[in-house]
């Protein structure tokens, strides 16, 4: 049985967040809001974790293509290869926002994602994301938990995603309604920016 308990987006309680990240630090899955739809996460460092997410989206762990959520600009050091100053300047001017960027990899990914060459990270216009990835020192990996011929609601009713995926994870977070328009996903791991889905994020970063 997950648990399940209220957060608050315009001011996520301490207490609560401290609890998302200890079900975190002990290998938990979550899932949380973010300024598009509900995500399932865990802690990035957290090889147990990474691998029940895996599996639970039928996919091999490596061949995974999960986002990083981060809590602001200042750690993308430690997954992406330094990037030029225009690179940097979409990135100021689009964050915290509903955007996904797939960059150069840097060699310090964490094992599992060692052989990418890029990575996508998110910086969620969501303070109660952002809390808990501050609180929890590193990022979290993002991943939909849409499914294509699913009905809207499933994905934006936190009580019908508890129901859902009550024993999958260990905690579902009730921050309201979500959305249900995911990101724009943007690859600026080349010379010039190629949108690869349209979504929630304007283009007018440009």
């Amino acid at each position: 049985m997950a648990e399940f308990f209220r957060i608050y987006e315009e001011n996520p309680n301490p207490r609560e967040i401290e609890r998302v990240v200890a079900i975190l630090k002990k290998g938990g899955l979550i899932i949380y809001p973010t300024d598009t739809v509900y995500g399932l996460g865990c802690d990035i460092t957290n090889l147990k974790a990474l691998e029940r997410v895996a599996k639970i989206k039928g996919i091999k762990l490596e061949k995974s293509s999960f986002s990083f959520v981060c809590h602001d600009l200042s750690n993308l050091s430690d997954y992406v290869k330094q990037i030029d100053t225009s690179t940097f300047k979409i990135l100021k001017r689009a964050l915290p926002g509903p955007y996904t960027f797939i960059l150069p990899g840097s060699k310090s990914l964490p094992n599992p994602f060692k052989k990418r060459k890029t990575v996508g990270i998110r910086v969620p216009g969501n303070n109660i994301a952002l809390e808990i990835v501050k609180q929890l020192g590193n990022p979290i990996i993002s991943t939909s938990i849409r499914d294509d011929d699913e009905v809207v609601e499933y994905m934006t009713d936190p009580e019908l995603i508890l129901e859902k995926w009550d024993n999958l994870v260990d905690l579902v977070i009730d921050a309201g309604y979500g959305d249900n328009e995911a990101s724009t996903v943007i690859d600026l791991s080349e010379n010039e920016p190629v949108v690869i889905r349209e979504g929630k994020g304007s283009l007018e970063i440009f």
